[in-house]
């Protein structure tokens, strides 16, 4: 049977660049794009990401989106088949909510990617950018969540934990490390 650490990949990279069947997006409430990863994936996606959220919020969630919640959408010029845009967490107030959330919303991706078959998806660090979340403290969450998951699915195969700095892929990889050992 296969471990599942050989399922989980970290590495230091552009996620809009990767060929994947899925990328999750660290999304705002409003899915309309933003900074960091969110401005980057719909900057390279074009125009079809947004047509597509536009859509969800009209339909779905014409509030915006809650923490933890993910949607799926077209990955448009991407080389994905996917996008996953998903609701971390705000750091700062509800310490446990703030971790339930950032949880489901790695769940939550993963549930989306099984639902449409996808063997091989990519994550970048929710909610650990402008949301403030501390990165030592999302990296075991991350790790845990995705592990249990890998646990209890043959899908995806591969997941892959993207950071675009050499500096917060060395501080996943000791988080999820001491993930491991607990």
């Amino acid at each position: 049977m296969e471990r599942i650490e050989e399922r989980i990949e970290l590495m230091q990279g552009d996620i809009t660049t990767l060929q994947v069947d899925a990328i999750v997006n660290a999304a705002n409430s409003s899915l309309m794009g933003g900074g960091g990863v969110d401005g980057a994936i719909h900057r390279a996606g074009g125009a079809a990401i947004l047509a597509a959220c536009r859509e969800i919020r009209q339909n779905q969630y014409p509030h915006g989106m809650p923490a933890g919640k993910a949607v799926i959408t077209t990955a448009g010029n991407l080389s994905a088949k996917y996008v996953i845009h998903t609701v971390g967490p705000r750091w700062g107030g509800d310490e446990t909510a703030a971790r339930r959330h950032l949880a489901e919303a790695y769940g939550n991706s993963l549930e989306l990617a099984l639902q449409n078959r996808c063997k091989s998806i990519a994550f970048p660090a929710v909610s650990t950018g402008v949301y403030g979340f501390p990165k030592k403290l999302a990296a075991p969450i991350a790790y845990g969540t995705v592990s249990t998951f890998l646990r209890e699915h043959d899908l995806p195969k591969k997941v892959i934990f993207v950071f675009f700095s050499l500096g917060d892929l060395e501080i996943f990889r000791s988080g999820m490390h001491k993930s491991i050992a607990e």
